[in-house]
């Protein structure tokens, strides 16, 4: 096959990764890809969300199979565009896609499915946001509708914090027309978990557990971002909790799926909150996660391609995912200053530094003159397997003391458990 993976970060990374071991795989191309992308295949200088410009180069190029990684492609309906041209397309269609790209819709299919989340409340003026404030306690999450790259939920400590976050996004337009109306919902505490599930239109079969850390600085201190580590699989995820997310979480949402004629086909992320045993949903997005498919895939022993066309063509089965017993830990260095102003274009050296068995998948990253520099807010995630936890985190840790950026910040408490 010749297959097209849209994205350029490290998620992307991973999965060109994988697929590169496929046997069915004979091509890659990546559009736009990165710095590390475009040393493994083929990179196409085109932008994720032009739609036009990627289904021709699809069909022009003959790609059997188009494997979508970010959200934006999806919900502006790029899968809708290939199948019309009879390209198969790993990643749901634009219907399928509004469960990420609007929070209010997500949380309404919620609430009508009877699928554990928390309380809230959804707003289309920052007045009416503000007056009812005093429906929640605090801390409160406030939380942008539609897209913000991981950057538009917002943990209120106070009831001023959480007016000021509703004029950012709001009044001030933070994250642009995404905060057209937001979500303001009551505060879950406990373990965050993040479960991705393979779908192929009528069954969710969950991939290994991986725990992810949002907050950008050690003690989950400072903003939120897109995600500054990860580890597999999470020592949360009992058999007992698998079995209660099966049953109040997975057949609720086919449930959903069936009933609101959402034919999901690709990958259904979603992002849980642990406690007593039992799990409510934060959020689905509605393709690979980052970091976790740092971590999840290395893991992966099945061969990629092939389950992917098993969700595209349906008929996938629990015994097609096979994996290592190995856990695996990944840790994201970024440009100083992220997740809010940073600069760009900064050398990065110490790759030919690094233990043979570490891997790195690049994020914001390109090649200019024989060097790979840094172009974007998350820009390495540097990733290792082992028999524990705790060996894979002393490796990266290890590895990371030889890579060299100016700027360069990390998280020193990813993989603690």
């Amino acid at each position: 096959m010749k297959v097209l993976v849209i994205g350029n970060g490290a998620r992307e990374h991973a999965i060109c990764h994988k697929l590169k071991q496929s046997k069915s795989v004979k091509e890659i191309y990546c559009v736009p890809g990165n710095g590390g992308i475009s040393q493994a295949v083929s990179c196409i200088d085109i932008k994720v969300d032009d739609l036009d410009k990627i289904t021709e180069f699809s069909v022009n190029n003959k790609i059997d199979l188009v494997v979508i990684g970010p959200e934006l492609p999806l919900v502006l309906g790029l899968t809708d565009m290939l199948k019309e041209k009879g390209i198969k397309v790993f990643g749901p269609d634009k219907r399928g896609a509004r469960l990420e790209g609007s929070k209010s819709y997500s949380k309404e299919f919620m609430k009508k499915y009877n699928i554990p989340t928390a309380k809230y409340e959804v707003y289309a003026s920052s007045y009416d946001a503000k007056e009812n404030l005093n429906r929640f306690n605090v801390p409160v999450v406030v939380k942008a509708d539609g897209l913000a790259a991981g950057k538009g939920v917002l943990i209120c400590e106070t009831i001023e914090e959480a007016k000021n976050a509703i004029d950012d996004i709001m009044t001030e337009k933070k994250f642009g027309e995404a905060g057209n109306t937001v979500v303001i919902e009551e505060f879950l505490d406990g373990i965050e978990s993040s479960l991705l599930c393979f779908a192929d239109g009528s069954s969710l079969m969950p991939m290994e557990s991986a725990k992810d850390y949002k907050k950008a600085s050690d003690g989950d201190k400072g903003l939120n971002t897109g995600g500054m580590g990860c580890f597999s699989p999470n020592p949360v995820y009992t058999d007992e909790l698998k079995s209660y997310i099966k049953d109040n979480i997975l057949e609720t949402t086919l449930k959903g799926f069936k009933n609101e004629n959402i034919d999901f086909k690709g990958v259904l992320f979603i992002g849980l909150m642990i406690k007593d045993g039992k799990a409510k949903v934060l959020e689905y997005n509605t393709r690979f996660g980052d970091p976790e498919t740092e971590v999840i895939l290395p893991r992966l022993k099945s061969d990629l391609a092939e389950i992917m066309l098993k969700c595209i063509d349906g008929g996938l089965r629990e015994e097609d995912l096979r994996w290592t017993d190995e856990k695996c830990v990944t840790v994201v260095l970024a440009s100083g200053g992220y997740p809010e102003k940073y600069e760009t274009g900064k050398e990065i050296t110490g790759f030919d530094r690094l233990d043979e068995d570490i891997t790195v998948f690049h994020g914001g990253t390109k090649a200019a003159n024989g060097k790979i520099l840094t172009d974007g807010g998350r820009v390495l995630a540097v990733t290792a397997i082992d028999e524990t936890i705790e060996k894979a985190r002393e490796k990266v840790y290890k590895n990371i003391e030889r890579i060299e950026f100016e700027g360069m910040q990390y998280r020193k408490d990813i993989g603690r458990i």
